[in-house]
């Protein structure tokens, strides 16, 4: 009997027990679908995250006002630090003398309602103030209309850049929206673009239900004075970032008069931090998704190892008669393993394909991105086979050593 025979004989056992294959299959394709299901998931995910974020590269940081009131490690309240104020950014931006790029934002506003004539907005409408610099520098696209110009930055004039839920919101279908006056905070802004749609994370489209206004109008709203400016600075020379972050904080420092031996008033972080974060989180729900599907997995090659052990109660008989005419155990115990592999084999690309469905419905829905895990579908696939060998052996030992006499008198 040769290793083609026992394919032949396999497929033939497996066939004559159609059911008890197609249940068996079955639970190793839950397993594979939890494993790639969940891998494809979190690729899709990072996937469309990673394209949103792609302006943001290794050449600019951030520097912005420091988070206070937290608690460290050990407990203990950090010192509050105030938030760095419009003439402090204003004075970094043009004197900061290494060959960069320099924009100013703020967030105005994370609530406002916007009003066109009849129709107004959800109250949940974000307002960026944004200097000439802002939209090269953060990648936000302009679909239609213009930036704005050197006066209107200069004067902080009431003109408006809209993003794509405000105007489906106040405008109907067909209708142009461009040198259309809008109303928010009492006072009207003359339309003079439309951002590109982003979407976003989780069906949150954040990016989409913003407005940005000139920097100096958006120090206007500012009737408290809590206003936190951001600064981002774009370098040249990537290879000298590290360099331009150390510059950056000693002329920040002295802005903003913390004395020497004293720490930050505030912080200098590179904008790709954000990705490494991404990458951290990614990581440990690839973690989580090979957990569980380990967990599967070890439940149906129990499951399996079971089957394979009544498949040779069963054939006992049969194989008596084999090891009669001849046949060894290795050719024995290789026709076994044979069945398990076939039988997980086949659950496992059923279960790939479930996997992939599974995952980017999954990725979809929050608002990720369509691909094919090659990488997961190859290694559910490996991991099958390391299933099948591990269930079969035990059942396909027992098989080997049965000694044919007692095998032919087995009822």
């Amino acid at each position: 009997m040769n290793f083609r025979e026992n394919v032949r004989e396999g497929i033939k056992s497996i066939k004559s027990n159609t059911l008890r294959t197609i249940l068996t299959g079955l639970i190793i394709a839950i397993g594979i679908t939890s494993l790639v299901g969940m891998l494809t998931a979190v690729d899709g995910i990072q996937s469309e995250i990673e394209a949103s974020m792609s302006g943001l590269g290794a050449n600019s940081f951030d520097v912005a006002s420091r988070s206070s009131g937290r608690r460290n490690m050990n407990g203990v309240r950090e010192k509050s630090y105030a938030p760095i104020k419009f003439d402090e950014a204003v004075r970094f931006k043009d004197d900061f003398n290494f060959p960069s790029t320099v924009t100013i934002y703020t967030r105005a506003s994370g609530s406002a309602e916007i009003k066109y004539e009849e129709k107004k907005t959800s109250p949940n409408t974000s307002i960026t103030g944004g200097d000439e610099n802002y939209f090269s520098i953060k990648d936000v696209k302009i679909e239609r209309g213009r930036n704005f110009s050197a006066l209107e930055i200069e004067f902080g004039n009431y003109v408006c850049i809209l993003g794509t839920e405000i105007v489906k919101s106040l405008f109907d279908k067909n209708e142009d929206p461009l040198n259309k006056t809008v109303k928010f905070y009492g006072n009207n802004y003359r339309v003079i673009g439309v951002l590109e749609e982003k979407g976003g994370f989780g069906g949150d489209t954040e990016e989409d239900r913003n407005i940005i206004i000139p920097l100096l109008n958006a120090k206007r709203l500012d009737r408290s004075g809590r206003m936190r400016y951001n600064i981002t600075v774009m370098i040249q020379d990537p290879e000298q970032i590290d360099y331009a972050m150390g510059e950056a904080t000693g002329y920040m420092r002295k802005i903003r008069g913390n004395k020497l031996g004293e720490e930050d008033s505030f912080e200098v972080l590179r904008s790709d931090s954000a990705t490494e974060a991404l990458d951290d989180m990614t990581n440990g729900l690839r973690i989580g998704g090979l957990v569980v599907g380990a967990v599967t997995l070890l439940g149906a090659a129990v499951g399996l190892m079971n089957i394979m052990m009544v498949s040779v109660t069963e054939r006992t008989r049969e194989i008596g008669i084999r090891k009669a005419l001849g046949a060894t155990p290795n050719r024995i115990r290789q026709q076994f393993l044979i069945e398990a592999i076939v039988i997980c084999q086949m659950g496992g690309i059923a279960g790939a394909l479930m996997g992939i469905g599974v995952g980017n419905i999954l990725a979809t829905a929050l608002g990720g991105a369509f691909i094919i895990p090659w990488l997961w579908i190859t290694v559910g696939l490996v991991v099958c086979v390391f299933v099948g060998l591990a269930s079969g052996v035990i059942p396909a030992n027992k098989a080997s050593k049965l000694n044919p006499i007692d095998a032919l008198r087995f009822e």
